[in-house]
């Protein structure tokens, strides 16, 4: 775990804009660009940290998609390009990252903080969400934060019970919260007092 640099954004993107397209996680629709990202790296306040995962462990075989699969013509990702070598260990490769961000821009609410997780496909269920979620709760009481909440989508059962085990307690559904792919969703909102 580390704070994430403008270096980061070509890994935060393509981590993001899985999450927008396996539509598990955001009600966000429009896919990122490495230089958006970069942007919105660049305009974070130290209050509202942005963090990575890394790993130097091989890529595991789970559940990629097909065309990531042996024998497959892949796309250039962070995940089938070649490690490189230095003192014998595989460069560093990004697998989730999380964010601090504004909950309400009135002073009143200045020690809440929402925060969001993002994990690379092949990396979910391996730990990286409760690695991830664990700093960012760290560094929320760290820079004075007195709560954090989030939104989240009921059906998403891996974060749900991520948030469960790590004190998160729920508020209250918002139904039909927004319109996704045609089909109105639910959202779940949740708190943990630090």
């Amino acid at each position: 775990m580390r704070a994430a640099a403008e270096a980061d954004a070509a890994a935060i993107c393509e981590i993001y804009n899985q999450g927008i397209e396996d539509r598990l996680a955001t009600l966000e629709t429009e896919l990122r660009t490495p230089e958006e990202r970069r942007q919105w790296l660049k305009s974070r306040a130290p209050r509202h940290p942005v963090i990575v995962a890394e790993t130097t462990q091989p890529d595991p075989i789970s559940n990629r998609p097909p065309t990531a699969q042996a024998g497959a013509t892949q796309p250039d990702t962070i995940l089938n390009r070649p490690p490189t070598a230095q003192a014998g260990l595989a460069a560093p490769v990004t697998v989730g990252w999380g964010s601090l961000n504004p909950y309400n821009p009135r002073e009143a609410y200045r020690h809440v903080a929402d925060f969001s997780i993002y994990v690379e496909r092949a990396y979910r269920g391996r730990g990286v969400g409760k690695l991830v979620l664990t700093r960012l709760i760290e560094l929320a009481r760290e820079l004075g934060y007195h709560k954090l909440v989030l939104s989240a989508f009921p059906f998403n059962a891996a974060g749900m019970a991520l948030y469960v085990r790590q004190g998160f307690r729920t508020v209250g559904i918002f139904k039909e919260q927004g319109l996704l792919d045609g089909r109105w969703v639910d959202t779940i909102v949740m708190e943990k007092l630090l």
